[in-house]
């Protein structure tokens, strides 16, 4: 096999930039060992959170017999990491598309081994991504270090170099996970681990629609949700500054659409419906926030949250916000907004009642506000995914959830290839212009509540994109994915 932090799509790597990379792999064996001779065992497992309802088994590197076996004619792998929310939220919608059409999804958590080399560099790079996150608050450093580095840092074949050589040392997860299943990667490493470590068929589903070559993972077929980034990818556009490089094979990268769950595509006409509905009758205007734990927009979910009361007081609007498995930040804004506590009911570490709360929400009525918190990972991203369902307009940064079919108002980004999320989804008519600061955020609430055009020109057009297949994105990943055997 080529050595693919030399030459990346026909494209060679100078010297210098190669050797940096293998001094970086060099340095990480130093920092967190050597584990290319262990041999981890496997067992499969049903996951207990989502396995029964997107059928996902979970892969360990534990001892013992197995509870599962693989399926090796109907398996397939999502390879992912726990960075933030969104590549598991990307996993969870391949997990229920392939559910959907009759397959076995496995979750295979490159970030949940702690005893692994892999784990302990994947751990220590997020820790570094979400400290640079949350210093994004300060704006000398976003505008001169954070968002610099997510889109020209991110961008240049140098630092694909550095990743790939990297990834090797995440190889030694795979010696027993059986290499003909096809794998779905969520995110670029995972893709790269499984095409070192020799997988078949290997897909790698790119989650951003500004070309970077971070999301390359050569030897595995790429794909995009938005047609606008095809060409960029193709010809990896400015990812060695001018120079024109040599493009992606027509094979190496597929547009899918957007990657979304089954359960929330399958319904879009009815919730539209319901929404609007909801605003014929004068019921509250329900608004979803999303709310990280890097803290980077804490302040202007507190403006929304402060903002909103007196309209939730008059039964205008209603409010759900989902703090994660970051109970703090629910602390943190009581402290900040101490009067939403005598209007807030708290959904915390009870996912069975929370998510009966998000399906009665769909056809009956909410008022107040209503606070999510769970400390499983699955369940706090999740709990986000059933609720949207029932919400009129989701709150958040132009991240992984700009693709959802479900209107929306974004705040503030985090790094700059976060605002082609929110371009994308306004050029496609179901999501606002990045609102940049406090006051054109409150001036878009505003919109929303005043009368039901925005609503409605969305609803149509989240309807009208379903038409043409825009949400289908994690169904023809999965399609392709298993195509890949034939």
């Amino acid at each position: 096999m080529k050595d693919k932090s030399k030459v990346i799509f026909g494209n060679e790597i100078p010297e210098k930039v190669y050797k940096k990379a293998v001094k970086s792999k060099k340095k990480y064996m130093k920092k967190f060992g050597d584990d290319s001779n262990v041999n981890y065992p496997v067992i499969v497992r049903k996951n207990p959170v989502i396995g029964d309802s997107l059928g996902v088994q979970d892969i360990r590197l534990e001892d013992g017999v197995s509870p599962e076996e693989f399926d090796r004619e109907k398996g397939i792998i999502v390879g992912n990491i726990r960075m933030g929310f969104g590549h598991y939220r990307i996993s969870m919608a391949m997990a229920s598309a392939a559910k959907a059409l009759g397959y076995t999804p496995y979750w295979l958590d490159l970030n949940s081994f702690p005893e692994t080399t892999c784990t302990k560099l994947i751990s220590y790079q997020n820790d570094l991504y979400s400290l640079g996150s949350r210093l994004s608050r300060f704006k000398l450093f976003n505008k001169f270090v954070w968002e610099p580095v997510n889109y020209e840092g991110f961008r240049a074949l140098s630092y694909n170099a550095t990743d790939q050589k990297n990834a090797e040392l995440m190889v030694p997860v795979f010696k027993n996970i059986p290499k003909d299943i096809p794998l779905i990667g969520t995110h670029v490493w995972p893709a790269q681990a499984a095409v070192h470590a020799d997988m078949k068929y290997v897909v790698n589903a790119i989650p951003d629609n500004w070309p970077m070559a971070l999301h390359f993972a050569e030897g595995a077929v790429h794909t995009i949700q938005c047609r606008n980034a095809y060409q960029g990818y193709k010809i990896l556009n400015g990812m060695q500054k001018e120079k024109v490089n040599k493009p992606m094979p027509n094979d190496a990268l597929v547009y899918t659409g957007h990657y979304i769950d089954h359960e929330l595509v399958s319904n879009i006409d009815y919730d539209c419906a319901k929404r609007m509905e909801r605003k014929a009758n004068n019921k509250p205007m329900r608004f979803l926030l999303t709310i990280g734990g890097a803290g980077a927009q804490k302040e202007i979910f507190e403006a929304i949250i402060q903002y909103l009361l007196p309209l939730i007081r008059a039964k205008k609007a209603a409010l759900y916000v989902n703090v994660g498995d970051y109970k703090n930040v629910w602390e943190d804004i009581r402290k900040e907004v101490p009067e939403v506590k005598d209007v807030a009911v708290e959904h915390f570490d009870d996912f069975a009642a929370a998510s009966q709360f998000a399906q009665d929400a769909i056809d009956g009525d909410v008022e107040g506000v209503h606070a999510f918190y769970h400390k499983d990972i699955f369940e706090a991203v999740y709990i986000t995914n059933l609720l949207m369902r029932s919400c009129d307009v989701l709150v958040t940064k132009p991240s992984e959830l700009a693709f959802y079919p479900v209107p929306k108002l974004f705040i503030r980004r985090v790094g700059k290839h976060e605002m082609w999320g929110a371009i994308h989804s306004a050029e496609m008519g179901e999501g606002t212009l990045e609102c940049r600061d406090i006051p054109h955020t409150l001036q878009m609430l505003d919109i929303f509540l005043q009368d039901d055009h925005m609503l409605g020109m969305m609803c149509d057009a989240i309807k009208q994109n379903n038409s043409i297949g825009l949400y289908d994105g994690a169904y023809n990943v999965v399609k392709l994915a298993m195509s890949l055997k034939d």
